[in-house]
């Protein structure tokens, strides 16, 4: 995946941190390391959580936020920007206010929003009244939305049991955000998987067949920074979709089977295996 280059592509992930080491901060630094970028973070959140659940969260205070982005932003500089688990109103706008001030000086800087809303074991990690900020400031300024079934229900209001329904859910956020959908099916039923991106080409399925297992904590994270790490790579978006999707694939195949619930996923593949 990773593209011939001087120097590592930079990433900036802005999301909540799980201590479990399977999603969140943790899965996007394994992630974006593991293909070749250089991975940037800033947190929104402190999450105490497991394989089972979270058991806590303690947000990160917008202002703290701010200080964490610029700090990277004015110094490092990004070439992609991955949001994550956001929390509420407050630090939506702040993020948005930081992606457009930086916006200003890179005007064509991949943003990558993976609009997490509830965790793997059901606990909430978007405020209610947060939707709306999400929908109408943060949305425009993404390059890509990556919305798993649940996530883009709710976004849509749609109830969506079928691959027609997740184009049409794509079709109904593209034209919300103005940004390429990718509408994860890892909810539906079937032996296949099937996710549908919608960009300027138009539609593109990706499909596989399904890995049957309980390590599946931290695939949407993963995803999502596996496809910024290509776009700040420079790579086309349909070949890093293509390339991201390769990279969870193994890293769920080669999972090392840790926890009681649902396990974290083996981020290090292409470098060591786990015999």
């Amino acid at each position: 995946m990773q593209a011939e280059q001087k120097n590592p592509a930079r990433i900036l992930a802005i999301a909540g941190s799980d201590s479990g080491g399977g999603a969140g901060i943790q899965a996007d630094i394994k992630t974006i390391t593991a293909l070749g970028g250089y991975a940037m973070t800033a947190l929104t959140a402190l999450t105490a959580q497991n394989t089972e659940g979270v058991q806590a969260i303690l947000p990160v205070p917008p202002g703290f936020l701010r200080q964490q982005i610029r700090s990277v932003l004015d110094d490092l500089g990004a070439d992609a920007i991955k949001t994550g688990m956001l929390g509420g109103a407050p630090e939506i706008e702040c993020v948005c206010e930081e992606i457009s001030r930086y916006r200003r000086k890179v005007a064509d800087l991949p943003v990558v929003v993976d609009p997490v809303m509830v965790a793997k074991g059901g606990a909430s990690l978007l405020a209610e009244e947060a939707l709306s900020c999400l929908k109408t400031q943060l949305f425009p300024l993404a390059t890509v939305l990556t919305p798993n079934l649940p996530e883009a229900e709710k976004l849509t209001g749609m109830r969506l049991s079928s691959v027609e329904d997740m184009r049409r859910a794509a079709q109904i956020l593209r034209e919300m955000s103005g940004a390429a959908v990718l509408v994860k099916g890892g909810h539906l039923s079937g032996d296949t998987l099937i996710d549908v991106l919608l960009d300027d080409g138009g539609f593109t399925e990706f499909s596989d067949t399904r890995i049957i297992t309980r390590h599946t904590h931290g695939t949407g994270c993963t995803l999502a920074s596996a496809l910024a790490t290509g776009l700040a790579q420079k790579l086309p978006l349909r070949r890093a979709v293509e390339l991201a999707r390769l990279y969870v694939r193994q890293a769920i195949l080669t999972a090392p089977g840790f926890g009681t619930g649902a396990g974290p996923l083996w981020h290090a593949h292409r470098w060591y295996k786990i015999s």
